[in-house]
């Protein structure tokens, strides 16, 4: 049995009903200059794809 990959693990975000969120990309640095539309648009979290293989691979058993 492999190990849960914990860096990855920290980056998502299980939902109740076994969906997959992340977070937006393009938080980290040079905002000041963005929109306040852009900003906002950032806060939403993602949906995010994984096939069965790859979930069991790096998320834990819940």
């Amino acid at each position: 049995m492999l190990k849960t990959n914990k860096s990855f693990t920290k980056r998502l975000k299980l939902t109740k009903n076994g969906k997959v969120k992340r977070r937006a990309s393009g938080h980290g640095h040079f905002n000041a200059k963005e929109s306040n539309s852009d900003k906002m648009a950032k806060k939403k979290t993602l949906d995010f794809k994984l096939t069965a293989k790859v979930r069991s691979t790096f998320l834990p058993k819940k």
